[in-house]
Order: structure tokens, then sequence, then C-alpha cells
């Protein structure tokens, strides 16, 4: 392959990752699909509604990510998620900040980009402080300590961290027929659970559950597919084009709205260059915005009060450095890092439910102090 030939090709691997994000937006904007607001529903009304949508994500993400192990097109060992060292003091803590961050914030990193989309002036300065903090936790002085404490605490495992290897090299069967099994049997379960109350069956819920996940299975194609050179004509090594952390990536929009930034302020210098991740957050953007203009529910939006302003930087802070440290947010982690079946995924995804929980508990003490 010319140099040429990777140039196109990853022309091409960022516009149909561009093409995808955009279809991420439109979706949550039409169906109202957010993490903290599935366990907000939950917690305060009894309402499992967006909680099943959610869960149904998962499922097909799963589904298709081992799906896709199991035909021999990509591997979990490829991913940021399922390496064979597992830092699960960085899962932990760093979910339980995002958790706690994204309530604060009302909603997490890709529900504040489809909140801007539709007029949400507070969702932009969630974003600009979660990319400031994101990128400090990446390289500057909040970097330093992570690296220092949380990142410290490794358990290594024999093989990749995530189920299908962990499970293929204890039984001595082949990964690709270990992800196939796997990967069935959960999403089975998942969607089983989905079907069992009549909210799981609406069409509102699978089309939010169900295309969300296509969404996220269709962008690790494209990563760790499409986008894959066995031998990068400069490096002469193998390649997965246009990412940030050079392995094969998914949706995430922690540390992306970070680099989106960096790319900004630095766009004059040549080593700056468009990644699925940057172009993802722009898709989703405008992807939101499209449906809200189309649908008559764009409204310009700005912050009620100091206290309002005070919890909704709070909140940014939290998630750019918890959604740097675990690895991923909730979608980072809660989607695509879960449909590897990582083990560290799942601790983050854990962490992030517990982060909003407790978030949410101080929100109910907050309101009966004032009362």
């Amino acid at each position: 392959m010319q140099e040429s030939d990777v140039q196109a090709l990853t022309a091409l691997v960022l516009g149909s990752a561009f093409g995808l994000s955009v279809l991420f937006g439109a979706i949550a904007q039409r169906t109202h699909f957010c993490t903290m607001g599935a366990v907000a529903d939950v917690v305060n009304m009894g309402d499992w509604t967006r909680l099943r949508m959610w869960v149904l994500a998962i499922a097909v993400a799963v589904l298709g990510f081992n799906g896709m192990v199991g035909a021999g097109w990509i591997a979990a060992r490829d991913s940021l998620y399922a390496g064979p060292q597992l830092p699960w003091l960085s899962a932990l803590v760093g979910g339980l900040l995002f958790g706690f961050g994204m309530v604060l914030a009302s909603g997490c990193g890709s529900k504040s980009l489809v909140r801007l989309g539709a007029g949400n002036l507070k969702s932009g300065v969630v974003l600009l402080v979660l990319a400031v903090s994101g990128m400090a936790t990446l390289k500057g002085i909040t970097a330093v300590l992570r690296v220092h404490t949380v990142d410290a605490a490794v358990l290594p495992l024999p093989s990749g961290q995530d189920l299908p290897s962990l499970l293929a090299a204890g039984l001595g069967l082949p990964v690709p027929q270990m992800a196939l099994l796997l990967g069935a049997l959960v999403a089975g379960v998942l969607l089983a659970w989905v079907l069992r109350r009549p909210e799981g069956r609406s069409a509102e819920v699978w089309l939010g559950g169900a295309g969300i996940g296509a969404v996220v299975v269709g962008l690790w194609w494209v990563s760790g597919r499409l986008g894959f050179v066995a031998e990068h004509p400069v490096t002469l090594e193998p390649s997965f084009l246009a990412t940030n952390s050079r392995r094969m990536e998914a949706l995430s929009m922690a540390a992306p709205v970070a680099y989106a930034l960096d790319w900004l302020l630095f766009f004059s210098d040549s080593a700056k260059v468009l990644t699925i991740g940057i172009v993802s957050v722009v898709g989703v953007v405008a992807g939101s915005a499209a449906v809200a203009l189309a649908t008559g529910s764009f409204r310009w939006e700005g912050f009620g009060g100091v206290g309002d302003l005070a919890h909704h930087l709070a909140g940014g802070v939290l998630m750019g450095v918890g959604g740097v440290t675990a690895l991923g947010c909730s979608i980072g982690q809660g989607l695509s890092g879960v449909s590897t079946l990582a083990l560290g995924s799942l601790l983050a995804l854990a962490a992030i439910a517990a982060g909003s929980v407790l978030a949410l508990r101080y929100q109910a003490w907050l309101l009966d102090r004032e009362g």
C-alpha cells in the first residue's frame, strides 16, 4: 500500500466515523438516550424504560463486537480496554468520579454534546471544562497525580482481560469460538431482561437501544477492520488509522472532547491531525442539532443561577478527571468497553453507576435541607 492510498483510506475512515456519530447524535436526541437519565429515572421515579433502552444498546454492542471477533475480523486485544494489565483502582476511582460528575452536570459527555446541539449553552460550558480537566489528566498536573496513585495499582493477567480470552486460556479453546459463545449468551440474557416488561418492547426503546448499539458496532468495524493497515508504508508496522490511542477505537466522549480542544488550539501544528474521536465529537453535535431543528425542539438555554453554574462546573471537572482516569466515560467504558467484555470496563461501569446514585442522593439531601 502506498502512502497516498493510506491518506485516502484515512479520509474514508474519518468520513465513516463522522457519519456514524451524526447518527448517534440524531438517535440520542430523538429518543432521549442518556445514561444519567436512565439511572435517575430508576432512583427518583422507579421508571426503568430508559435503563432498558441502555441495556439493549449494550446487548447489541456485545453481540456485534464478539460476532466480529468470532469471524476473525477484529481482536479484543487490539482495543484500549482489553490489555493484559487490569488497572482496577483507576477504573473504580475514575468511574466513581465520572458518575458523580455527570449527575452534577445534568448529563455525561455524550449527553452534553447532544444537549449542546439542541441549544443548551450550559452544556457548552460543561464540555469546555471537561476538555481542560481531561487534557490536564492526560498530560498535565492531574496526570502526574493519576500516574503515581491509582494507575500504580495494576493486576497482571495471563491473557487479555476480556472474558472470552480469559475463559479460552483456562479451557484451552480458541478465542474466536469463545467470543461467539459468550457474546451470544450475554446478549441473550440482557435481551431477555429488556423484553420481560412491556416498556422494553416499545418502538422508542428499540430505536434508541438497537440504534445506539449498532452505531458502536459500526465504529468498531470502521476502526478495527476498515481502518486497519497490516503494514503502514511509513512505519512498516501494523496500524489503526486515525486513532489517538494508536489502537482500535469506538465511541468515547471524555478524552476525545479534550483532544478536540487540543486540535483547535494547536491547529497550525502539523502533528495535530483529525482522529475518529475528534470527528465523532463534532458529529454528535451535528446529528442532535439536525433533529432538534427539524422537530422544532431547538431552544437556547442558560444557567439558572450561581448554584446551577457551580454544580455544572464541578461536574465538568469530575467528568474530565474521572473519564480519563477510568479510560472512558459512560459511553467509552459503558458501551464500547463493555462490548469487549473486558473486566476493567465492567468495573468502570459499576463504579459510574454507583457514583451517579451517590450524586442523586446528594441532590436529594440538598433539596431536603433547603426545604
